[in-house]
């Protein structure tokens, strides 16, 4: 009796324990269906600027819970759509990285609304040793000669003069590469810059009346730079001489009046056919 009993207990146990696990596995998978979602991730690399195919994206399941803002869950609605930032393989597909619908690939998908895209000719020195690569920010100086003011167009004396025109203007590309994921230098002779229309004449004009130089900046540093130009002087330090302030000379003109009064007795004197006049 005594073992019939343990092995009664065992067998309650075990049924329940059963019982158990087929509960929390029922639970579980209730609560996991219900907890995932679909979502569209790159099925590969895609650049910067390209048209998304139905093969570049896939559908994954996706913690509900965990869903970055934006994302995109419909993968066919993606046919077409052109990236504005580059995606690597398994990064979910975000709207704020696509450009609006019915947008074109190329450069022309990626410049900002109200910009522009101007190209200016560089080399190793220019381009900043090949660092001014897209993505990066840059600012222009141009060297050019500056005219002395207040002389006539004849006495006029050149001064060269360096002077940021342009600050904090971003690259889109170097060369033809758009590509925003690399970081190793790249020496090219051309690179595009994103202007908007007043800085695209200011850019037209400085490369029309001197040489100019990228500068490469820190892209999270949002200071202006306050500068008056560089001149040969203030290169080499040279003392500044106030121009002479014009003298003027004032000429006195004093008048003496002389008055001569005449008092006493006029005496008439005759002296042969002579006849004169004395006073005393």
């Amino acid at each position: 009796m005594k073992n019939l009993r343990i092995l009664f207990m065992l067998l309650i146990a075990t049924v329940a324990g059963l019982s158990a696990v087929m509960l929390a596995s029922r639970w579980l998978l209730q609560q996991g269906s219900n907890g995932i979602t679909k979502v569209a991730v790159a099925a590969a690399d895609i650049s910067l600027g390209q048209q998304i195919t139905p093969e570049a994206v896939k559908l994954v399941d996706w913690p509900a819970a965990s869903l970055p803002p934006g994302v995109v869950q419909d993968a066919a609605s993606l046919s077409g759509r052109v990236t504005k930032a580059s995606l690597t393989r398994g990064e979910p597909v975000l709207e704020s990285k696509l450009t609006p619908a019915g947008t074109k690939g190329g450069l022309s998908a990626v410049i900002a609304n109200g910009k522009r895209a101007i190209t200016v000719r560089v080399n190793d020195v220019v381009g900043v040793a090949g660092f001014a690569l897209p993505g990066s920010f840059v600012d222009i100086i141009v060297n050019t000669q500056k005219d002395k003011e207040g002389k006539p167009s004849a006495e006029r004396t050149d001064q060269s003069i360096s002077k940021i025109v342009l600050e904090k203007i971003l690259v889109l590309a170097v060369a033809q590469e758009v590509n925003r994921d690399e970081t190793k230098p790249k020496v090219v002779n051309a690179v595009t810059l994103e202007v908007s229309p007043d800085e695209a004449e200011k850019l037209d004009l400085a490369r029309s009346v001197g040489t100019l130089s990228l500068v490469l900046r820190n892209q999270m540093d949002p200071r202006p730079a306050e500068t008056a130009g560089a001149t040969k002087n203030s290169l080499l330090k040279e003392p500044v001489i106030a121009a002479a302030a014009p003298v003027t000379k004032t000429v006195q003109v004093v008048r003496h009046v002389a008055a001569k009064a005449f008092a006493g007795t006029c005496i008439g004197v005759i002296s042969g056919t002579q006849h004169n006049q004395e006073c005393f």
